[in-house]
């Protein structure tokens, strides 16, 4: 029964997450700075992106209900805090402030700290578990490349 709780309860932080990271964003994805940049040509269409996010949260969120069911200290309270605020500062970074090369280190790393997550706590009762975190991880490999486009390519 917790797990269902913590489940509920990541759920509602990992989607306000993206929601504060939503309104961060503004309208910027339809502006002219935004339309104007060289782009990946592999840059998916938006639809993708929400589509995505929402798998990746329901997964992340799934991971972490076991997580700290079996590990619940102030550490990792503190590295999923941190996660939580690399993914909402990445579209201020990026989409409000209009600074991709910032957003660019931001969103190294919070990669890393995602990797973390699945190396070092993907022991014991979370081995087949952290496999919940490849989408969000390989998410984060095609968002790095997307940023790394714009930071070289403009």
């Amino acid at each position: 029964m917790k797990k269902i709780y913590l489940f509920i309860l990541f759920l509602i932080i990992n989607f306000g997450g993206l929601a504060l990271g939503s309104y961060f964003m503004g309208d910027a994805i339809t502006g002219e700075w935004y339309s104007n940049l060289n782009k990946a040509p592999w840059t998916p269409p938006g639809w993708v992106f929400g589509a995505t996010w929402t798998l990746i949260m329901i997964c992340f969120s799934a991971y972490l209900s076991y997580l700290f069911t079996i590990r619940n200290s102030k550490f990792v309270i503190s590295i999923y805090t941190i996660a939580v605020v690399l993914n909402v500062s990445w579209n201020y970074l990026f989409f409000n402030q209009q600074l991709p090369n910032l957003a660019f280190i931001n969103i190294i790393v919070l990669t890393l700290v995602i990797i973390y997550f699945f190396i070092t706590f993907g022991d014991d009762r979370l081995t087949r578990l952290k496999y919940l975190l490849l989408p969000y991880i390989i998410w984060l490999c095609i968002a790095t490349s997307l940023n790394g486009y714009v930071v070289f390519n403009n």
